[in-house]
């Protein structure tokens, strides 16, 4: 069983910054890629930044110098850090990630968090 919570969403005006968290717990051996999604109404999810184990980070080029992606491992937990926010940004945003249950199984799970909504408008 494994988990995930999200946090940091909220109203925005244009130009300005948010900050989410999400934090995985349960039965966690292992966290590989660790990643951030977004939805706008009417639209498909898309990616938006994706860190992995080593950090190494990529991000749609919508967000390219804007957004950076960041975990810590010690604390399960994985950012967003979004500046110079546009109304475009305006979407849920889910956390994704890739982990291992350990024994007995030793699977692979990939797992999705509730979703936070974030709004950037004047």
């Amino acid at each position: 069983q494994v988990q995930l919570v999200e946090s940091g969403g909220g109203l925005v005006q244009p130009g300005g910054s948010l900050r989410l968290s999400c934090t995985a717990s349960g039965t966690i051996a292992r966290i590989y890629g660790m990643g951030w999604y977004r939805q706008a109404a009417g639209k498909e999810r898309e990616l938006v930044a994706h860190i992995t184990s080593a950090g190494i980070t990529n991000y749609a080029d919508s967000v390219r110098g804007r957004f950076a992606i960041s975990r810590d491992n010690a604390k399960n937990t994985v950012y967003l850090q979004m500046n110079s926010l546009k109304p475009e940004d305006t979407a849920s945003y889910y956390c994704n990630v890739n982990a291992n249950v350990g024994a007995p199984t030793y699977r692979t799970l990939e797992v999705w968090g509730q979703g936070t909504l974030v709004t950037v408008s004047s």
